[in-house]
């Protein structure tokens, strides 16, 4: 019975997945004004065996974390795709495909997913994986005890009722019988398989392209290849080193001095020292990564939707753009997930408007209006920006910049204005850590009752056609009265050297993540 399923269950979870593995993973580009392109191949020649493949990364982090469920930075995060894989990993348009898992049948109405592993895969010390490992995994990474800052993406799933099927299979069921459709969207991220005597300091075993030789925490890490790896013939370099760095020009200075091969992320104000640099390049990646200012629609003033369109209309996108971005970038309609299929493609580009502004917020009683915008390191450019805006509109904002721990802390969905964005992830899963009615990050605090049964039904539909009039309805609703004032998508930018094989400009931000791929010229 389950083979006889197995045919419709792919493809129907492949409409669910926007298409992507139906139509291997080519359904749309990175926006919704892009048209879709070949990835751009920078090495043509073949890949070769061999070589330590050096990755810079920005990572203050001493706590030595290698959790696979609980990254404590970025750097964590990084050391993760090495060391561990997952039942999906995300392709090059954003959308998630399968990787241990060999099939991922969803039921008619979302209430049930059987996953079904690959045959022969193996950890890192030798252990076949199995259903166990598979039912233990998801119960570690949803456990409150380990309080996983990922754990709510996946809190729906009923842990304590997941099935075995056989050796290599696995129902999951969802509590109180709901419908999770954007399951593999939610938990391809931070969701890696590992033993079920995992653990993080005594056993960090996973089944990654890189197996752990050394790790310093603040330091550099050192994995060595694992020739079990489940796609033949990869990885390809004999060894990765990831070297931590507490700032973009240390970084630089050693990519260009030969000391590290390839430097993630780097800072749109820094795209300059590479013209004309024959020692270094500079890989660029339209994706789907979002800014936003999120507006608490539970505290005044934001609790007026008509405050809400004032802000949303006073705001220069493109300033924000060009100034903040340094035009690596393009400009926002308050709305998310552009590249999935069930994107509204009929909503109006919302302009500038300051006089329609000042109306809206005369009528709201706030033609003299002050308040605060909460921001971390990371938004505080745009928080800046933004305020100089603001003032063409009589609103004076005084920004306040917190560390990280505080702003991402317990208070996190009180700040009255603060800066935001997420990955570009598919509309389902977005709004489930989002703006949705079940996110446990709802920093806009929205619920708008038609939006909520909105968000469920699509959640129940694996229908691509059934449920794209559902999506198109929701985002009329976030964008007329939504909290999220998202105002432009970001592009990527790595830096690598000639000695490089393998990296692909695509519509993520992954490229210099996808350790299996990338090798060595020399």
């Amino acid at each position: 019975m389950y083979k006889e399923l197995t045919r419709r269950g792919f493809l129907v979870s492949g409409a669910a997945l926007g298409g992507s593995l139906l139509l291997g993973g080519g359904l749309s580009g990175c926006s919704q004004d892009t048209p879709v392109v070949p990835l751009l191949d920078l090495n043509t020649s073949e890949p070769r065996y061999g070589g330590r493949l050096r990755l810079g990364v920005i990572d203050g982090d001493q706590t030595g974390s290698l959790d696979v469920h609980k990254p404590t930075s970025t750097g964590s995060t990084i050391r993760g795709f090495a060391l561990y894989s997952k039942l999906w990993e995300w392709d090059e348009n954003m959308f998630p495909r399968l990787a241990l898992a060999e099939e991922a049948e969803v039921n008619a109405d979302a209430t049930a997913w059987i996953i079904r592993l690959k045959p022969g895969l193996e950890f890192h010390h030798g252990k076949t994986i199995d259903a166990d490992d598979l039912i233990f995994s998801i119960r570690r990474l949803s456990d409150p005890q380990l309080a996983s800052p990922y754990g709510n993406y996946v809190n729906i799933v009923d842990r304590d009722n997941l099935e075995k099927l056989d050796n290599r299979t696995v129902r999951i069921r969802f509590k109180e019988g709901r419908s999770f459709l954007s399951l593999p969207d939610t938990w391809v991220n931070f969701g890696g398989i590992v033993p079920v005597d995992y653990h993080p300091v005594n056993n960090p075993v996973g089944a990654g392209p890189y197996k752990l030789k050394q790790f310093l925490p603040g330091q550099r890490s050192l994995f060595t290849r694992f020739e079990h790896y489940f796609k033949p013939g990869q990885p390809y370099a004999d060894e990765l080193e990831i070297i931590d760095f507490k700032d973009q020009i240390s970084r630089y200075a050693a990519l260009v001095g030969g000391q590290i091969d390839i430097a993630n992320a780097i800072a749109p104000e820094q795209k300059t020292l590479f013209d004309n640099n024959p020692k270094a390049k500079l890989l660029v990646s339209e994706s789907g990564t979002w800014r936003a200012f999120n507006m608490n629609t539970a505290k005044a003033p934001f609790d007026d939707v008509r405050v809400r369109q004032a802000f949303r209309l006073l705001t220069n996108r493109q300033e924000l753009v060009d100034r903040v971005l340094i035009g690596e970038g393009r400009i926002a309609n308050d709305l998310y997930a552009p590249h999935d299929p069930t994107f509204n493609r009929h909503i109006p580009q919302r302009q500038l408007d300051i006089a329609e502004a000042k109306s809206l917020l005369r009528s709201a009683g706030h033609d003299k209006l002050t308040l605060e915008l909460t921001t971390d390191a990371a938004g505080a450019n745009a928080a800046l920006v933004f305020a100089e805006q603001a003032r063409l509109a009589d609103v004076r904002i005084h920004v306040k910049k917190i560390d990280n721990a505080t702003f991402n802390g317990p208070r996190k969905n009180e700040w009255v204005m603060s800066t935001g964005g997420s990955l570009g992830q598919p509309f389902l899963a977005q709004a489930t850590s989002q703006d949705g009615p079940t996110s446990a990050s709802n920093r806009t605090n929205f619920r708008d009752e038609r939006f909520t049964q909105l968000y469920f039904a699509a959640q129940a539909q694996p229908d691509l056609g059934l449920r794209t009039p559902l999506v198109h309805e929701a985002q009329e609703i976030q964008h007329s009265r939504g909290g999220l004032l998202i105002w432009g998508f970001t592009n990527f930018l790595d830096g690598y050297t000639d000695r490089v094989g393998g990296l692909t400009a695509e519509c993520s931000h992954f490229s210099t993540w996808r350790f299996d791929n990338i090798w060595l010229r020399s």
